[in-house]
């Protein structure tokens, strides 16, 4: 049998697509296979076409995979196969591999026919492999710090005991710990070492639909989830930690007890019964005896999450891009927010421990810490409000007349308190001075561009400022002598979180520069740059002028 392609784009497209595609009909009779499906399985072009479809299926898998064959054919439509089991198929030299497939089905002459679009995951999973390890390395670090800061704690529990009394500072730290339990947009619950809750924040009573006083000192988070989920991943982490598991609170506190602290994905039922997924991290609060007295869990809602995965993945044609758009912003979110928060919960906690007049340095120390934190937070948020305004289409401009060279030294001057040592600006302008821009969005641009230009250059440096203003345009140009940009990584820097190569070690989130291009494409204009590795960079911004 015969497959007459009558678009040769067509046919472009389907033999040099990095896809397998498999046409397969009702007798499992191969009808046609692309060159890229028949490399995958180890066959010559055009060699698959009118052999048996159990060629390309492991003899383990080939009598329930005829079953599920013929059950198609009674009720084809497009799917994806294996929602809850891994696939595997056969290459040609008898090895096994992972694959996805999902599965389309047409008629043509009257004859029915199943597309099977199938990928290679092996390197996928092979990454995620290594990905997990990574993440375990960095979970084994959170561990040290957090075995650092429980030592701190056992040696001022005894001081905890004899205080009464809580000066100004107590009580203000007390009451932003309340609210941050108040206001935190995550599910928090303590529980004692026998599951029974202690702490039941707004946020989880939102989530869960439960009052806080119908289930604290009388429930265990275990009501929170699905029975046959809890026997799964007991028999999961028996394996996992060769010891049996017990179903139920252990289930939740298996990892947490012997300080394995590792982000999870569970299902938590609410009141009336209706279910939504979460990310929830368990960890175990220990005594001044370094002795577990409860534990601790913090779960986010990933419902929105999920779905925008799903709505991404069934865009076909911008799947990889997507995908790796998810993946990015998953890692930078979770890293970026995780550092400053721990440090304001622990600072928080350990300022209601200093209540002595000579550990006010220790205070200030640690008030300084929320700052500083709460400032990066606000920065990072702030940027994903602004790409979220910028995506949607939401960011307005606010045309308005301003005195350029007053509004840089403006900014100059606020940013003073993080200039390094003997790091000066020099500022030059010419031409006119008044112009018309958005203010905000012009304030953004600088703002961003002279942090890093700070950021990313030593001490005892200058840092050149110059605006110009001509009849036809605007000119704003910086200029650093500081590490400089890889040739190799300049094309992606206007990029959504690409951050160079040389500065992934620098605290970002390869945002800002994505927002500066967006900001400069807004007010008609545009952003280049000049820079040369440990000699430093120079961008210039060009706007065309605005008439009144």
């Amino acid at each position: 049998m015969s497959f007459e392609i009558s678009s040769t784009s067509f046919e472009v497209l389907f033999n040099n697509t990095t896809v397998g595609i498999i046409v397969v009909d009702k007798s499992e009779t191969i009808f046609i296979a692309n060159d890229f499906a028949c490399k995958m399985f180890g066959y010559k072009p055009n060699s698959l076409s009118g052999k048996k479809l159990n060629v390309l299926i492991p003899i383990a898998l080939r009598k329930i995979h005829k079953q599920h064959h013929v059950a198609y054919f009674k009720n084809p439509k497009s799917r994806t196969m294996g929602k809850t089991l891994d696939i595997f198929a056969l290459h040609k030299n008898g090895r096994k591999f992972p694959v996805e497939i999902s599965l389309g089905h047409y008629k043509m002459e009257n004859k029915d026919f199943v597309i099977a679009i199938i990928n290679d995951i092996s390197e996928k999973i092979k990454k995620d492999k290594e990905i997990e390890k990574l993440n375990k390395k960095l979970e084994e670090k959170i561990e040290k710090r957090t075995k650092e800061l429980n030592r701190i704690v056992k040696r001022l529990n005894q001081k905890i005991e004899k205080i009464n009394n809580q000066d100004k500072l107590l009580k203000i730290s007390n009451n932003f710990l309340k609210n941050l339990l108040k206001n935190a947009g995550t599910s928090i619950i303590a529980t004692d070492t026998k599951g029974i809750i202690k702490l039941f924040n707004p946020t989880a009573e939102k989530l869960l639909g439960y009052k806080a006083r119908e289930v604290v000192n009388k429930k265990t988070p275990a009501i929170f989830h699905d029975p046959d989920e809890i026997n799964v991943r007991a028999e999961l982490f028996s394996k996992e930690l060769g010891v049996r598991i017990n179903p139920g609170f252990d289930t939740l506190t298996a990892k947490a007890k012997r300080n394995i602290i590792e982000n999870e994905e569970w299902t938590h039922i609410r009141k009336d019964k209706s279910c939504f997924p979460v990310s929830l991290t368990v960890s175990a609060l220990h005594d001044e005896a370094n002795n577990i007295n409860g534990y601790l869990g913090i779960a986010i809602d990933i419902s929105e999450r999920n779905k925008m995965m799903e709505d991404l993945n069934n865009a076909l044609e911008n799947e990889k891009k997507l995908g790796e758009l998810k993946s990015r912003f998953v890692s930078v979110a979770s890293h970026e927010f995780r550092t400053p928060l721990s440090t304001i919960l622990s600072s928080i906690y350990l300022l209601s421990k200093y209540t002595t007049t000579e550990e006010q340095p220790k205070r200030e120390k640690h008030i300084k810490r929320i700052e500083e934190s709460i400032q990066f937070l606000n920065d990072i948020l702030n940027e994903f409000l602004t790409i979220g305004k910028l995506e949607d289409g939401d960011q307005k401009v606010n045309w308005a007349q301003l005195d350029l060279a007053s509004e840089i030294k403006g900014i100059i001057n606020d940013i003073k308190g993080i200039i390094k040592v003997d790091q000066k600006i020099n500022f030059k302008h010419l031409g006119q001075k008044n112009v018309i821009l958005d203010p905000s969005l012009f304030k953004h641009i600088v703002l961003n561009l002279l942090t890093n230009a700070i950021k990313f250059s030593p001490e005892n440096v200058p840092i050149e400022i110059t605006t110009e203003v001509n009849t036809e345009q605007i000119l704003f140009s910086i200029k650093d002598y500081g590490i400089g940009i890889p040739e190799e990584d300049q094309k992606f820097l206007f990029k959504r979180f690409f951050r160079a190569s040389n500065a992934e070690h620098i605290k970002g989130t390869g945002l800002g520069l994505y927002i500066v291009a967006k900001h400069c494409q807004l007010l008609d204009g545009s952003i280049s740059l000049n820079s040369e590795l440990n000699k430093g960079t120079k961008f210039v911004v060009t706007f065309n002028r605005k008439k009144k």
